[in-house]
């Protein structure tokens, strides 16, 4: 009977193709959760035997749930212990709560905005992702808008902003590699405040990291890349950006800060902080 019920649980598939449709990842779904398609994109929660939950947005892998913290640990603890005291931040995009949840573990943190554009993404994070754990934190405030069009209500207003979006080439995620999103973003930082940004895999989507970075030098006076292990990503490996006007996240940054902190890490730490500003040569082509 066990032989009979895998035979019918074989044929279900998941495939996501990268960028020229040569290369992809291959994921058996083992029990569909969820799935749903709304005026913005579509929706599929299932579960993995190996990975666990697996959310995908437009038929592109998001998060699963052996590995999203390599992913959110690294978007959101290196500004946030680049920073002094990071006590207002603003994460765009990220609906699915990752983000925000590494964002409150950290005490000093009085308000969180999360803006994101799809309710639904909300939705199905608070029921069936692990990491909608923190959606119905008081600290929170959930705006539903365009992130791109959001932040140009502010000016002077956040310590650390955290881009959390889709590549530029899904659904909304293209207004958030624009030059006018960079500079509404440094428009709405206060003093010495810092921005990190996803900027997709340096190996397959190299041209998006390189003009995410020349454009967002435009706004900021100091820009750097970093990169992290991310295993279900394309290629494995992800790379990120760190801007402000006054902090350097080398320079600037405090190891001890790390080695106090209480709450539990399973990827960032004080060694991580400084080794993921250490580019390979062809990462350093790609921005020179």
């Amino acid at each position: 009977m066990a032989d009979e019920k895998q035979k019918i649980l074989d044929h279900l598939w998941f495939r996501e193709m990268y960028t020229g449709r040569n290369v992809g990842l291959i994921m058996r779904i083992e029990r569909m959760i969820y799935s749903k398609k709304n005026d913005i994109q579509r929706i599929d929660v299932f579960d993995h035997p190996d990975l666990g939950r697996v959310f995908v947005l437009d038929g592109m892998n998001m998060l699963t749930e052996k590995d999203e913290f390599m992913y959110h640990e690294m978007l959101v603890h290196v500004p946030m212990f680049s920073h002094p005291n990071p006590k207002k931040v603003l994460v765009i995009g990220g609906g699915d709560g990752g983000s925000v949840r590494e964002v409150l573990k950290h005490d000093c943190v009085e308000n969180v905005i999360l803006c994101e554009v799809d309710k639904d993404v909300i939705e199905t994070a608070k029921k069936y992702l692990p990491t909608g754990v923190e959606l119905d934190n008081p600290k929170l405030k959930i705006v539903i808008a365009n992130g791109a069009e959001y932040v140009k209500n502010f000016e002077n207003e956040f310590d650390v902003i955290i881009i959390d979006s889709t590549d530029p080439t899904a659904g909304e995620g293209g207004h958030l590699f624009t030059e006018e999103f960079y500079a509404n973003c440094r428009k709405a930082l206060k003093k010495g405040g810092v921005l990190s940004a996803e900027t997709e895999s340096p190996f397959y989507d190299y041209p998006w990291l390189k003009m995410a970075y020349e454009r967002m030098k435009k706004s900021f006076k100091l820009v750097k890349v970093y990169m992290g292990f991310m295993a279900t990503y394309p290629s494995g490996c992800w790379s990120y950006l760190f801007a402000s006007d006054e902090i350097d996240p080398l320079r600037d940054f405090d190891p001890d800060r790390v080695k106090k902190f209480n709450r539990p890490l399973k990827y960032y730490n004080e060694e991580i902080h400084v080794a993921s500003f250490a580019l390979p040569n062809f990462v350093r082509e790609i921005i020179e």
